[in-house]
């Protein structure tokens, strides 16, 4: 299914639980309760994104959805939590634009944007990679969270991605 017949919006309570099965699907994401999904569709519903494909059809479906917040001492800072993608929509470019509609919709301007991606997730590092290639935009790259930290063996390390600062054009100012 092309990308043009996806509309991007805020999520909705009732998307939750299909933004969990999402990730579920989009592995290598970590799942986390249902009730974390409750809680990012409502509390944080304005930092977030979803893609709705067959919007208003009885074949309604989530085909991506990005989590994200503000950094509370930080404020002029998005976190990107999870970027999920369904598998059928995948090779389209859905994520990235998906990141672009949150910087650009923001109501206070996004200056530096924030992900921590494993090392063997390339398709991430490539999309946050591409994106401050796009945006021209200087990126960091630093380990913020030591595999050690997660269990022995458990988990790898998170590298934090920190793009910016960014420019107005990129915001859509």
């Amino acid at each position: 299914m092309p990308v043009t017949a996806v509309s991007l919006d805020n999520p909705r309570l009732l998307d939750a639980s299909a933004l969990y099965d999402l990730v579920c699907r989009s592995k290598p994401l970590d799942e986390n309760s249902r009730y974390l999904y409750m809680l990012m569709c409502s509390h944080f519903r304005e930092s977030c994104v979803v893609a709705r494909a067959g919007e208003g059809s009885d074949d309604e479906r989530l085909a991506g959805a990005v989590t994200a917040y503000r950094l509370p001492e930080m404020p002029g800072t998005l976190f990107v939590w999870q970027v999920a993608v369904d598998p059928g929509f995948r090779g389209q470019g859905l994520a990235g634009r998906m990141v672009e509609h949150l910087v650009k919709r923001a109501a206070e301007p996004v200056r530096f944007l924030e992900a921590t991606v494993t090392p063997s997730n390339m398709a991430s590092m490539k999309l946050f990679r591409g994106l401050a290639e796009r945006w021209k935009a200087g990126i960091e790259e630093s380990t913020v969270f030591p595999a050690g930290l997660f269990g022995a063996g458990t988990h790898e390390e998170e590298r934090l991605l920190r793009i910016g600062p960014l420019q107005s054009e990129t915001k859509g100012a």
